[in-house]
């Protein structure tokens, strides 16, 4: 009888995005008969651990990036040292998680130093270029970047090869990289049924930003006369509760919750990071995006996913709830774009194969 492979998949904590992107390579892996095992901290973690309760999980330094900052460069720039740090961290961690429990293979979803020389080792992004607000600024960010990827064996990249697609030039047209595209990887599920809500609010991403956009929504909601439903993203703890006869508050859904009500929403309003765009895509549901504040690769892919007229967006400090729900009415959505990922089952059976 073959022994069934061990995979350690080693994920960013950097809202809940990387985490929730995870959810169909872990379900496909175990399909496949691999055992998984699961690295991460924070919030990603709790969610991982409330999705797969009965995986073993381990911790990772955090990076414990804020944005305080309209500026991309300010943002990081200082937190660099402090990043660098749980680089070096993670990578003598995960080492030893191999060496201790024999792994065949680890995954790293945008974490750098999740590598181990002597088995395949897989990075996960949708970004092969980093947007800087100047060109010289990007063209060195990427060499960085691109550096360490080429550490690995093996880069994925969540989405399709041609048009249309999610990541533009986030990753197409990128020379000087083995990538593979494995699809768009979502947890959610084309679903017809009955609205619900007027409006579904899912709110994530890092502190202090986060938690800023939630004060700015709730306040328009309980003026509005629309059904909402806030999510606030927080899964270190429980609650619900009914803000008013309109508006609906509760703190974290699972993966099949979030599902049912999105699905059951009119209109989704969220940052555009780029999971939660891969799950409107997946569903086909008309969205306003707000970008974080700082963060350029969420501001690019708002603009261009409004230039192609999908979804609408509008900036943090400018937002609007009445004057958005009038003008999103003009975006379109994907409309039946997606579907089965068959490239993620043929590229997690090639890399079992070759372990």
């Amino acid at each position: 009888m073959a022994t069934r492979k061990k995979v350690l998949i080693c994920i960013l904590n950097w809202g809940l995005g990387h985490a929730t992107r995870c959810i169909p390579i872990i379900r496909e892996l175990q399909a496949q008969d691999a055992e998984v095992a699961l690295a991460s901290d924070g919030r990603a973690l709790d969610l991982l651990k409330e999705e797969f309760p009965d995986l073993t999980t381990y911790d990772l330094p955090a990076y414990d990036v804020t944005y305080r900052t309209w500026n991309m460069f300010l943002n990081i720039a200082p937190q660099l040292p402090k990043i660098l740090r749980a680089v070096l961290r993670e990578k003598k961690e995960v080492k030893k998680l191999v060496e201790l429990h024999q792994f065949d293979c680890v995954i790293s979803d945008n974490r750098f130093g999740c590598f181990v020389e002597n088995i395949p080792s897989v990075f996960m992004t949708h970004q092969l270029r980093i947007k800087m607000p100047f060109l010289i600024l990007e063209n060195i960010i990427a060499a960085f970047n691109q550096y360490f990827i080429r550490k690995f064996d093996y880069c994925w990249v969540p989405d399709r090869l041609g048009s249309p697609n999610l990541s533009g030039s986030l990753a197409h047209g990128v020379k000087g990289l083995k990538s593979e595209f494995v699809g768009v990887l979502s947890r959610m599920k084309k679903n017809d049924v009955v609205s619900v809500y007027d409006v579904l609010i899912v709110l994530s991403g890092p502190e202090p930003q986060r938690s800023y956009l939630e004060d700015i929504l709730t306040e328009q909601a309980l003026i509005s006369d629309k059904k909402i439903l806030i999510v606030q993203g927080k899964t270190e703890r429980r609650s619900h509760v009914f803000l008013n006869e309109t508006t609906e508050l509760i703190s974290y859904l699972t993966s099949e919750k979030l599902n049912e009500v999105m699905s059951a929403a009119d209109v989704v309003i969220s940052r555009s990071g780029y999971s939660t765009i891969m799950d409107l895509a997946m569903i086909g549901k008309k969205a306003i995006l707000i970008p974080t504040p700082g963060q350029t690769e969420q501001e690019y892919l708002a603009e261009n996913l409004k230039s192609d007229n999908i979804f609408y967006s509008e900036k943090q400090s400018t937002f609007n709830l009445k004057i958005a729900l009038t003008k999103v009415e003009r975006y379109n959505g994907f409309e039946n774009e997606f579907g089965e990922n068959k490239e993620l089952k043929k590229v997690i059976k090639k890399l079992l194969a070759e372990i």
